[in-house]
């Protein structure tokens, strides 16, 4: 799944910072490299961005592109989208 990278909402990205702050074990659905869905449970070790990407890396070493988060701990990525109208 090669594609180009989307910004995340500001408040989504506020709700990442929060649960990293709160150093507790959160659930992560996120769609891997080939944009199969996949889960994890693990605390929020950095957020961070190289060449104009955002990462999220976990306490077991895992990087995920923010931009292909869908959820943590039940708050969806895309009802912070905003809607143009």
């Amino acid at each position: 799944m090669s594609r180009h990278y989307i910004p995340i909402d500001c408040e989504f990205h506020d709700v990442l910072e929060a649960t990293a702050t709160r150093r507790q074990v959160a659930t992560v659905h996120y769609l891997d490299e080939e944009g199969r869905p996949r889960a994890v449970d693990a605390r929020i070790a950095d957020l961070y961005a190289k060449d104009g990407i955002e990462y999220m890396q976990l306490d077991d070493g895992r990087v995920i592109r923010q931009d292909r988060i869908v959820s943590i701990d039940g708050a969806q990525r895309s009802a912070f989208e905003r809607r143009m109208t």
